[in-house]
């Protein structure tokens, strides 16, 4: 197969080579009975995964982004029939559950390999519905726990939520396997339990979690370090030595002050397991049209020991958090219209997210900021190829 390659913006010498990854792609598990074979697997998710490039999100506009280039993917693709698959053939290999865990492994080894990476710290974690999985007039779709590296914008794992379970009893399994030492898990309140910390130790991470009203003891535990002591007649206690940082931001309309305030437990007054240092963090939030201002304070916890992590670098971590919602998330709803694409196909939904994960990895990868503007890119880039190459 000859394939299409696919440049970087502004970094000359790094390329995405489509033959090299569907030669990956043809050595997975293909499971289909031997007289249904009219498309190789490989080239079936290559054709697939170039539709979902250059900005096909469903898969009925994935079929016809592919049959108007049944011409030029018939000899690409070495297609014995000379015709390209159908969307019930799509919807077949996208629904394969079996597949999906050693797709996604597969891309993300490709990904490791032909950029290197993935040696960031920060692993966040965080959960999603799928809301065009939704059945009408029902609560519940594809809930999807997955673990982020911030810093890269790679998807290093994700598991489904079943639906009577909750994204505490997925997190195990979203652990499990996953190389966490050298590693610093961070994820919201929901995560805040002494299972989910012992998993991340035992794996060789750290955490960095939040305490709220999900924990009441626990949060009653660190208030109670950053308030001021009882005074009683005649006996006087110091406060508890702590370090701060601040960090002023503006965007969105908003200027906004994040305060950071660091206490070291290293006599672990607070019972939890392989607790290091606690936190208060403050916003302070100020519309600039109006000048309404907003507050909020939130408490958390960490096992990172102080030499590891001081206020500086919890502060940073903290925001560098939002990055599995505002780079991953938003992109897959918005961008990649993940929740208009409507399904009941449990299997289907996952097969998309895997794709959508696998694209936003490529393109940061390949320095591309904007991924609308990048799909557009590569469509035209595509077309280029196969006109040059084909006609």
């Amino acid at each position: 197969m000859k394939g299409i390659i696919l440049e970087a913006r502004d970094t000359e010498g790094i390329i995405f080579d489509l033959g090299a990854l569907s030669e990956r792609l043809n050595q997975l598990t293909d499971r289909r009975d031997n007289r249904g074979k009219v498309y190789p697997l490989g080239s079936l998710l290559s054709m697939i995964l170039l539709a979902r490039l250059a900005g096909a999100d469903k898969p009925q506009g994935i079929f016809e982004w592919i049959r108007y280039r049944r011409a030029d993917f018939v000899p690409m693709f070495q297609l014995k029939r000379g015709n390209t698959p159908c969307v019930n053939t799509i919807y077949t290999i996208l629904g394969d559950e079996l597949l999906q865990e050693e797709l996604e492994m597969t891309l993300r080894q490709y990904l490791h390999e032909q950029y290197g990476g993935q040696s960031s710290v920060l692993v966040a974690i965080d959960g999603k519905t799928m809301r065009g999985t939704i059945p009408k007039g029902m609560t519940q779709g594809v809930h999807l726990l997955t673990a982020y590296l911030a810093e890269e914008g790679v998807v290093l794992k994700q598991v489904e939520v079943l639906p009577d379970k909750n994204e505490i009893s997925a997190a195990p399994a979203l652990l499990a396997g996953l190389y966490l030492k050298g590693k610093v898990v961070i994820a919201d309140a929901l995560q805040t339990q002494r299972p989910f910390c012992m998993d991340v130790l035992r794996q060789g991470g750290q955490y960095v979690l939040w305490a709220k009203e999900n924990q009441p003891a626990l949060l009653a535990d660190i208030q109670q370090f950053f308030e001021p002591p009882p005074y009683v007649p005649g006996w006087h206690q110091e406060d508890w030595p702590q370090t701060t940082a601040s960090v002023c931001t503006k965007s969105h309309g908003r200027l906004e002050k994040r305060t950071l305030s660091l206490i070291a437990d290293l006599e672990s007054f607070i019972s939890w397991p392989g607790i290091q240092q606690i936190f208060k963090l403050e916003r302070l939030s100020q519309e600039m049209n109006t000048g309404r201002e907003s507050r909020q304070t939130v408490y958390g916890l960490t096992s990172c020991p102080p030499a590891l992590a001081d206020a500086n670098q919890l502060l940073d971590w903290t925001q560098r958090y939002w990055a599995i919602e505002n780079g991953l998330h938003y992109r897959r709803d918005v961008t990649l219209r993940e929740d208009a694409t409507r399904t009941t196909r449990t299997g289907v939904a996952k097969a998309l997210a895997i794709l959508n994960n696998f694209l936003i990895s490529l393109m940061h990868k390949l320095g591309f900021n904007n991924l609308a503007s990048a799909r557009r890119f590569f469509d035209a880039r595509i077309a280029q190829q196969l006109f040059s190459d084909f006609y």
